[in-house]
């Protein structure tokens, strides 16, 4: 296990690259499979989640599009319980199949806030495909059908997730150890 530190705070990794990769793979060949026929809108939520959602088009073998929004509801380590839509939504999601690609699902709040707003562009479907859930600290009821990683509560930072905007190059995954 390798340790890196970041501003004031140390990591030691916990998911290797090929095992993120392997599970991307895998996500993209199930929403290939379900979705076909479809052509997907894959809405990208930045910042966290642009390199997940990038390695996930790149594997999906059936016609799909990407779109971004930018929400945020964190403060350097913690979450601020309130989600606050940075750029909104710019295209037409009518009769659309929607597929939100999420870096992390934690409390939920941020996806229920983007499920709520989505909904009243009148999609066809709406899917949540996430890097990581954590299922130990969701309090809303949430179906998220494709999600790589199921992990405890921990802060962690890599392949696109940040400690205040650092780390998200690394790699792997790396866990906040308690100093």
């Amino acid at each position: 296990m390798s340790i890196v530190r970041i501003k004031d705070k140390t990591f030691e990794t916990s998911i290797l690259e090929r095992e993120i990769k392997q599970r991307v793979k895998e996500l993209a060949q199930q929403l290939s499979k379900d979705l076909e026929g479809k052509n997907p809108l894959l809405l990208c939520v930045l910042n966290g989640s642009f390199i997940f959602a990038a390695d996930l088009m790149r594997e999906i073998t059936i016609p799909c599009e990407i779109s971004f929004v930018k929400l945020a509801s964190y403060d350097g380590i913690t979450s601020t319980e309130k989600v606050k839509e940075i750029i909104g939504l710019n295209t037409d999601l009518t009769g659309r199949t929607v597929v939100i690609v999420e870096d992390i699902v934690d409390t939920g709040r941020t996806m229920q806030q983007m499920l709520y707003s989505l909904s009243f562009h009148n999609p066809e479907s709406i899917h949540i495909c996430t890097l990581f859930v954590k299922p130990e600290k969701l309090i809303v009821n949430l179906d998220v059908e494709y999600a790589a990683f199921s992990i405890p509560n921990d802060f962690i930072v890599g392949y696109g997730l940040d400690f205040d905007q650092q780390g998200r190059g690394l790699k792997d995954i790396y866990t906040l150890k308690e100093d």
